[in-house]
């Protein structure tokens, strides 16, 4: 979470300052006199603000202010998934206090700790991760940090009722069938065919686990002076209990190797293609040693995460033509939803599984 990013002339829309600000000094310790709401995310998922009160400083997430899906944007899940793993080896910031009343705001949102570091978007930050050590280590925390998750004992953890791990890939798929009949702006043959293949090659999951469900380097924060060590993990939106080989393939499509910098994605993901970082089947390699689970049908897991991936951004899109997005960065969209699904569609071309090659 970048401060820089922010923009002060939106710092408080999706904010009613006044009755936020009653609910801050009423629930959050430390809160005293006239909080101060700067954006610093927003638009492609939840809402993100920083909250400077004093000496003290906290981050509120609210849900997006228009063409809200079904299911999605929900802040009573995100905050328990925060809560149940602020005592874990997981490195997240810490849910201070949740408002369900839509009195207060227009939609529910919580609270948590503001816990700074280096984000990485787009590109590597000048000074930062300087070396193929630093780069190397960056890709095995990424891992190690995925694999702890993964380890999580979800049932101890008070998650036991967070989802419904059986049949998740099916349903996988079918809600994000649903999801994209609710977005779409322009017919796009290409989702349909890539529904048509993942329905016939849905692979036996390993044991369930708890599942980040937008997992990646761009959602979580480095330490500046440590760039392998993780301070937080964050936008914990779409979290719940099914495969984790779905945050392995989600993790996947968003690292770039050199040559892709300027391909559909590499063009949001580039800093991985600098030398150090580990390649993706490395990434794999190392996850299958930590985790000691099967990752042959990795190929799958890609094309997944990629047809999700189109349906959010053609959801994004939808909800640009509609004026509804907030924060820099949407000045020149263009709808990139048809590129996205085409790459997956060239990954599942060349893949070994024949059901999902066609």
């Amino acid at each position: 979470m970048d401060p820089s990013e922010s923009g002060a002339t939106e710092a408080v829309r999706g904010i009613d300052v006044a009755r936020v600000s009653a609910f801050l000094r009423q629930r959050v310790p430390g809160v005293e006199g006239e909080p101060r709401f700067e954006l610093i995310g927003g638009g492609r998922s939840n809402l993100t603000y920083r909250v400077d009160a004093g000496d003290a400083s906290f981050v509120l997430r609210r849900p997006p202010l228009g063409h809200v899906l079904p299911t999605a944007h929900d802040m009573t899940r995100e905050y328990r998934v925060l809560a149940a793993l602020a005592d874990t080896p997981v490195p997240v910031a810490r849910p201070l206090a949740l408002c369900t009343d839509e009195a207060v705001n227009g939609a529910p949102f919580y609270v948590m700790e503001y816990r700074p570091g280096v984000v990485l978007e787009a590109d590597l930050p000048p000074d930062f991760a300087t070396t193929e050590a630093d780069r190397a280590a960056i890709s095995r925390a990424l891992v190690d940090t995925l694999v702890s998750l993964h380890a999580v004992d979800y049932a101890a953890a008070g998650l036991s009722d967070f989802g419904r791990p059986e049949g998740y890939l099916e349903r996988q798929v079918k809600r994000w069938a649903a999801q994209w009949s609710r977005s779409e702006t322009e017919p796009t043959p290409v989702i349909e065919e890539l529904i048509r293949r993942l329905r016939q090659a849905i692979p036996v999951s390993p044991p369930p686990t708890i599942v980040h469900g937008d997992y990646r380097l761009g959602n979580m924060a480095l330490a500046p002076d440590a760039p392998g060590t993780v301070v937080a993990v964050f936008d914990w939106e779409m979290a719940t209990l099914g495969d984790p080989l779905a945050d392995l393939g989600y993790t996947l499509v968003f690292w770039t190797e050199p040559g892709e910098e300027k391909s559909s994605l590499g063009a949001l993901t580039r800093a991985t293609a600098h030398p150090g970082f580990l390649t993706r089947r490395e990434l794999v390699e190392q996850y299958a040693k930590a985790s000691g689970r099967d990752v042959t049908a990795v190929d799958f897991y890609q094309v997944l995460a990629l047809y999700k991936l189109a349906v959010i951004t053609e959801g994004i899109w939808n909800r640009h033509l509609q004026g509804k997005t907030l924060g820099r960065g949407f000045e020149n969209l263009t709808r990139s939803t048809t590129h996205i699904a085409e790459r997956a569609l060239e990954i599942a071309d060349a893949s070994a599984d024949s059901r999902l090659a066609g």
